[in-house]
């Protein structure tokens, strides 16, 4: 989706975008997504602008760069309401919101949805976890995040298929925007670099944790392909 079509009350050009999710040097898949978004934005539209309101785990803050221009407490309501005040005032086109309901407060993440009710903006919302079976708190809350956003960029036709026809979103609302990576260097290159030259390699995206669950993938790897003298996988 081009931003920079999205209609505005005044009918005028976007001018100033505002980020809402966790940013680097906090270290998450959220973070890294926010960070490189923003930075394509400014790069890509040098006349508009583009900063982040970064969300903090509680009780830890981080040394953020200059275009993290607010910062809102994880648990604190009174630091979202604070946060909508300053996208209003502040002459704010439009937010991009990264949604992931582990990242905000309140039950099932709806604290964020005190910030979003008080905006004066239209909200596109990235949505970086599509539910296929959500308890009633986690429906409740995408049930008012469609309502309150104008656009809904999902990053797999899954994701558009789950808003259609377990969250009853209308198609267009919906955008699909696949998730994207920086640019690398050639493949044949990378595989140099990391020492795998000549071999296939099983690839996913976001930072490594114990419930990825990516020791499964490994152990139903077929027992052929592993060399029983390194362990390694050919």
């Amino acid at each position: 989706m081009d931003y920079l079509a999205l209609p505005r009350a005044e009918n005028g050009p976007i001018r100033k975008i505002a980020v809402l999710g966790n940013h680097a040097p906090r270290q998450c898949g959220i973070a890294t997504f926010t960070t490189h978004l923003s930075e394509a934005i400014s790069s890509e539209f040098a006349g508009l602008d583009c900063f982040v309101l970064a969300m903090n785990d509680a009780g830890k803050s981080h040394a953020y760069p200059e275009r993290v221009r607010f910062e809102i407490a994880e648990n604190d309501l009174k630091s979202y309401r604070r946060a909508a005040d300053f996208l209003n005032v502040n002459a704010v086109d439009v937010l991009s919101l990264q949604h992931e309901y582990g990242i905000f407060g309140g039950k099932a993440g709806s604290h964020v949805l005190d910030l979003l009710r008080e905006l004066r903006i239209p909200i596109v919302t990235t949505l970086h976890t599509i539910l296929a079976e959500p308890n009633p708190m986690q429906r409740a809350a995408m049930d008012e995040l469609s309502r309150l956003s104008e656009r809904l960029v999902v990053m797999s036709q899954r994701g558009a298929e789950l808003l259609s026809h377990v969250y009853e979103v209308p198609s267009h609302k919906v955008d699909l925007i696949p998730h994207g990576i920086p640019l690398l260097p050639r493949p044949l290159l990378s595989k140099q670099r990391l020492g795998v030259e000549g071999k296939r390699v099983i690839l996913t995206f976001g930072l490594l944790s114990p419930d990825k669950g990516i020791e499964h993938v490994i152990d139903a790897l077929p027992p052929e392909n592993c060399n029983p003298d390194t362990g390694e996988y050919e």
